[in-house]
């Protein structure tokens, strides 16, 4: 298991500087120049030409690219400009409330999504079965987006169930439960699409498995047929059901950009977002190089709990 551990970390190593690559090629590609729409109207040419020197933007793009590379990997991400601290700083600062929005739809989905699977595929064609089924496909049909703003006009603007936006209000007490009342509304709306995906894909799974050799007998040796599903049948569909959630999971920390603009939710893609607009370059770069290293090693850690389950993997 180490050797296999060892290998993956050392196979996400060319993912993770092609991931750079990307980046830093994406953010030198936009138009226009970035001294300038940060200086504004200081942007006078002497002005433009010392905050390139000062920014390192006089230098080549090669060069460029293995500089910051270099101070990355000395833990050095930069200084932010617009927010004038530590690249790194701010994004672990935002990091938390992203992780504590994506996490918890992150295991919304997958909670939901495999029982709702199981569910389906032992009750196949029944009535269970198809509601499962337009609940899925209406779930995945629309945009979270759209569902947060509806969500915030019936259950914040008209009913007053739930506040509007934030992680925690601006004068008040900032426990779990107050956390729980500011979460549940972002987390639904971001968690209905994966969910729909997880439900969908745990379905087929289970419906391969019921069908095998093993799953009859154990019915035939008198095993309950909740044991056969949810202790054997399910075990052996999660062998196929766990990549789905390495995916999921890098569909809510993505989606998480736009649920966190909808609800002003304090993470890391509200933080890009602004980041863009104010052309803060090195904060853009580290942000999205944290996040996509975090999705990178979720998958290893996915991937790793596959070969427990089914220890061919690892050949």
């Amino acid at each position: 298991m180490g050797r296999y551990i060892l290998k993956r970390l050392v196979s996400a190593v060319p993912v993770l500087l092609g991931i750079t690559v990307i980046v830093f090629a994406i953010m030198a590609m936009i138009p226009g120049d970035p001294a300038t729409a940060i200086l504004g109207s200081y942007a006078t040419p002497e002005n433009v030409e010392k905050l390139n020197r000062d920014l390192g933007l006089d230098k080549p793009a090669v060069q460029r690219y293995f500089i910051w590379l270099w101070n990355m990997v000395q833990g050095d991400f930069g200084r932010s400009f617009s927010l004038n601290r530590p690249v790194l700083e701010e994004v672990l600062d935002r990091f938390g409330a992203t992780l504590v929005l994506a996490g918890t739809s992150f295991v919304l989905c997958s909670v939901i999504g495999v029982a709702a699977g199981v569910v389906s595929a032992a009750r196949q064609y029944g009535l269970a079965d198809k509601a499962i089924t337009f609940a899925v496909l209406l779930g995945i049909s629309i945009p979270s987006f759209f569902l947060g703003m509806m969500m915030i006009l019936i259950f914040a603007v008209q009913l007053r169930w739930f506040p509007a936006s934030g992680m925690w209000p601006i004068y008040g007490d900032r426990t779990l439960p107050v956390l729980v009342t500011h979460l549940t509304m972002p987390a639904l709306a971001l968690a209905v699409v994966a969910t729909g995906v997880v439900a969908r894909l745990s379905r087929s799974a289970m419906l391969e498995v019921l069908r095998q050799d093993y799953i009859r007998t154990a019915r035939a040796k008198g095993v309950p047929e909740r044991g056969v599903i949810w202790r054997h049948a399910l075990r052996a569909a999660m062998v196929s059901i766990l990549p789905v959630l390495g995916i999921q999971a890098g569909f809510v920390l993505s989606g998480a950009v736009y649920i966190e603009m909808v609800f002003q939710w304090p993470g890391v893609g509200r933080m890009l977002v602004d980041a863009i607009l104010k052309r803060d370059i090195l904060l853009v770069q580290g942000g999205v190089v944290l996040v996509a290293a975090c999705y990178v090693m979720f998958n290893i850690v996915v991937d790793v709990a596959q070969s427990l389950l089914d220890p061919r993997i690892k050949t």
